[in-house]
Formats: structure tokens, sequence, C-alpha cells
């Protein structure tokens, strides 16, 4: 019953969960920042994220799940982990 419905929606799932997952192991720690050749090393796929959050001061950070981004300068992205509840 919960298996997806199709391989379409089942792909992008696998790409949502594998872009958490190298977000993840990049960010032990809750909060650093890394170059996007790392990123793209690993596979990440910037086009695919769960959502966007609009700071005050107009950053948007993009998220996987829990797991976010926020491109900074030169093509480097600083890590966070959400860490609120789903409403």
């Amino acid at each position: 019953m919960n298996s997806d419905a199709t391989n379409f929606i089942r792909n992008i799932n696998n790409i949502l969960r594998k872009n958490r997952r190298i977000l993840a192991e990049l960010n032990p720690d809750g909060k650093t920042k890394v170059h996007r050749d790392k990123l793209l090393e690993r596979g990440f796929k910037f086009s695919y994220f769960t959502n966007e959050y609009v700071t005050k001061s107009g950053n948007m950070y993009r998220f996987c799940y829990d797991q976010g981004y926020l491109e900074v300068e030169n093509d480097f992205y600083a890590l966070v982990v959400r860490q609120q509840y789903v409403e």
C-alpha cells in the first residue's frame, strides 16, 4: 500500500533520498560549508529538493527533507539541518 505507484515517482523519491543522504554525510555536525564540486562528485542533483525556505533577509534555503543548503559565494554552500517539527 505504501509502495510508489509508478517508476517515475519511485525514481524521484530515490533521487531525493540520495540527495538527503549526501547532505547528511557531508554535514555530520549540523552546520558546515562545502564546495559545489564535492556535492556533484557524489551525485547530488540540485534540481531535486522537497521544499524551500526564505529568510527575512531574503536568503533561500533548499531542503531535502530535514537537510538543507544555501548557496553562499564562489560555488560554496552552507549545509544546515532543520530541527523543527513538520506541520
